[in-house]
């Protein structure tokens, strides 16, 4: 009978740490891209990020392995992101009347938010001029247009990762796309991916509105 030694079982640390380089660290990406947007700084990024690994390991024995741990990452660096500002500045996460009152018909669905026509000049545009018109966005307003069409988050997972109502979400997402729509077609007329002729108004202003209602005319 030949002896063969008998294998140790690994330790609760080592499980844990392999678990957490299996399901954390395949998210790093996504975390530092987001940061990016959230920073609008290299290097506050990279900062982010690192300290947003250092809690989650930190803290990897609360996770449920195997979840969501995306959303899980996420939640952390969002409210590490929060929580800094708000030690330099007035908190800006705090829900308004307008966001009460705002109904939840109003909203656009994500999946129809870059219809036409704005699908048809966002498109013909440089990544560089979307990731400044989202960098240009308030941080209320930022942070879900980020998770929701960067990460895309729906919206119960943004309300999680943001420790607040789903109501509160939608509603800045509808009004962090509109300015982010507009922003964007501006910089459209001005590369002239959109004749300003075909956005002015019967005043003689260039308009998002005076683009949509051109394009509504000419598909009718």
């Amino acid at each position: 009978m030949i002896f063969q030694p008998k294998r140790e079982k690994p330790s609760e640390e080592q499980s844990l740490r392999e678990g957490f380089q299996r399901e954390a660290l395949p998210h790093m990406e996504a975390l530092y891209n987001s940061a990016l947007y959230m920073t609008r700084s290299p290097a506050l990024a990279e900062d982010l990020v690192q300290e947003t690994f250092l809690k989650a390991f930190r803290f990897w024995h609360r996770y449920e392995q195997n979840t969501n741990c995306k959303a899980w990452l996420f939640r952390i660096l969002t409210n590490t992101f929060i929580n800094k500002n708000r030690r330099k500045k007035r908190p800006t996460m705090s829900m308004d009347a307008t966001e009460r009152e705002l109904s939840s018909a109003l909203v656009a669905d994500k999946s129809s938010f870059y219809d036409t026509p704005e699908k048809d000049y966002i498109s013909k545009l440089f990544p560089e001029h979307v990731q400044k018109a989202i960098e240009a966005l308030p941080e209320n307003f930022r942070i879900p247009v980020v998770l929701a069409d960067l990460q895309d988050f729906s919206y119960k997972e943004i309300a999680d990762i943001m420790d607040c109502p789903v109501g509160t979400v939608m509603s800045r997402l509808f009004r962090g796309r509109k300015r982010l729509q507009e922003e964007l077609f501006e910089y459209a007329v001005e590369l002239g991916v959109i004749p300003a002729s075909v956005a002015r108004d019967d005043d003689g202003a260039v308009s998002l509105d005076a683009y949509r209602r051109s394009k509504k005319a000419a598909a009718g």
